[in-house]
């Protein structure tokens, strides 16, 4: 089965109320993850790239790790450029075989956002490739992805239909609330629960309903939304990890979400997390161990449990990929 485009992915997704997972991915063993949970769960994916990844791992060994997982795994698989800084980025992964890249135009002014990202539709959309775009600037820190909350503002409802149309983007990022990281929020922005935990503010659902009143049947994305999972954060300390007050995305939220126009919601703390969680423990009761295999098998398994956790909690995306291979070809 060959790399996808997003398109059939959102179409299904929007009309049936739930979202894709797209997951980041930096080496073999989450790849493996990640694929072998959608393929038992019958769920579509996007692995996805960041810079970051790209200088760790080299775009063209990422480019055949998950090639590979289309021999193994028969459900629809999207590659897709995360967070491309430029032109010149997004035009390399494009000419790679990536299927869907995003321009994050999103610091520059309103204009010229509009023509940097044209520029990448016309080139992407002559090679067969998708593009999302992004307005309205989340805070956080991921990999290259570095936002100080005084710099990060809220998507603008007034400006999504312009910026839709004259640049010609298959899917919009916006500001809502998310952030970048495993601390998305700082703890004085938080409130604490009966039991101590932090609880972030809630997402603004006001303005995505804005947003989708301006682009009915639009592809929506949310990027920075990881959950931070207890579970996971608990692991890590309790295996001599350092990770206070590390605060995500309620996950009912984003089920809320998913139920709307957004149709893709981007996961990567929460697979760095799992990763680590599993290392960690494993280390810990093993401290004589020093063959990678053995370390780092049990991140991998926490990474499959989370991703499964994530398409029948979150997500809502078990069982829609044979619709969505139906579609595949008049996209």
């Amino acid at each position: 089965m060959p790399l996808i485009k997003t398109t059939a992915m959102f179409k299904k997704a929007y009309e049936g109320g739930f979202a894709i997972g797209a997951f980041n991915v930096n080496n073999m063993e989450i790849v493996q993850g990640i694929t072998s949970a959608a393929a038992e769960l019958n769920s579509p994916v996007i692995l996805q790239c960041s810079a970051g990844a790209r200088k760790y791992a080299n775009s063209r060994y990422l480019v055949h790790l998950v090639r590979a997982a289309l021999e193994v795994s028969d459900i629809p698989i999207a590659l897709h450029l995360d967070h491309g800084p430029d032109y010149a980025t997004c035009k390399s992964c494009i000419d790679d075989g990536f299927t869907s890249v995003m321009f994050d135009g999103s610091h520059y002014p309103f204009a010229e956002n509009i023509a940097k990202t044209k520029e990448v539709v016309e080139y992407a959309h002559a090679h067969n490739v998708v593009v999302e775009a992004e307005l309205g600037q989340l805070a956080g820190i991921e990999d290259d992805v570095k936002v100080d909350a005084d710099k990060a503002h809220y998507t603008k409802p007034e400006e999504v239909e312009e910026f839709v149309s004259k640049t010609g983007v298959d899917s919009l990022a916006i500001a809502i609330g998310t952030s970048h990281g495993a601390f998305k929020f700082k703890p004085e922005q938080c409130t604490r629960n009966a039991d101590g935990v932090l609880v972030p503010p809630e997402l603004r659902f006001d303005i995505l309903a804005e947003i989708e009143k301006k682009i009915p049947g639009f592809p929506i994305v949310l990027h920075g939304a990881s959950s931070v999972i207890p579970k996971y954060v608990k692991i890590i300390n309790d295996n001599d990890g350092k990770l206070d007050d590390a605060v995500g995305i309620p996950e009912d939220q984003l089920r809320k979400a998913a139920k709307s126009a957004v149709c893709k919601i981007n996961i990567d703390s929460d697979l760095r997390l799992a990763m680590t969680a599993g290392i960690r423990e494993h280390f810990k009761a093993h401290p004589e161990h020093f063959d990678p295999r053995q370390y780092i098998a049990p991140g991998r398994d926490y990474i499959k449990e989370l991703v499964m956790h994530k398409i029948k909690t979150v997500l809502g995306s078990e069982g829609s990929a044979p619709g969505i291979m139906e579609l595949v070809n008049q996209y």
